[in-house]
């Protein structure tokens, strides 16, 4: 369900450059608490895919979402419960969006946009630490 993947400087500042602008849009006033929950996952699920791009993989596209946050444990050592708090975000968001409206509170939108940014910190370190020559702009 992964496959292996050759990532460069440019693919992986542009999925951090979505992860930033999807935290910062997250937060714009008046959204509801579904649409600030669905845009910031967006950032987490980016980040995800960013850290297993700079571990040389790429999630097939079938569970896309599912298979790149389950592998944060093996990328950037995500702690258990950080993964599966992500992913029961993922499910969370999956209802929202194709099967109930009202299914977000606000609280969970606040709670997924401060993990979105943790998870942008944590990720950062993490590529300072093992792949630096990934960070900063151009191939």
């Amino acid at each position: 369900w992964i496959r292996r993947h050759e990532t460069s400087r440019l693919e992986i500042a542009n999925l951090l450059a979505i992860a930033d602008r999807d935290v910062a849009q997250s937060q714009t006033p008046g959204l509801g608490a579904e649409w600030r929950f669905d845009i910031a996952y967006n950032a987490a699920l980016q980040l995800a895919v960013a850290s297993l791009a700079a571990s040389g993989f790429r999630a097939e596209r079938q569970n896309h979402h599912q298979r790149s946050i389950e592998c944060l444990a093996f990328t950037a050592r995500l702690d258990s419960k950080d993964v599966d708090f992500l992913d029961r975000c993922r499910r969370k968001r999956h209802m929202a969006v194709y099967e109930q409206v009202g299914a977000i509170s606000d609280q969970e939108a606040a709670e997924m946009i401060a993990f979105s940014r943790r998870l942008r910190r944590l990720v950062e370190d993490w590529l300072r630490r093992e792949h630096p020559g990934l960070l900063g702009s151009g191939k």
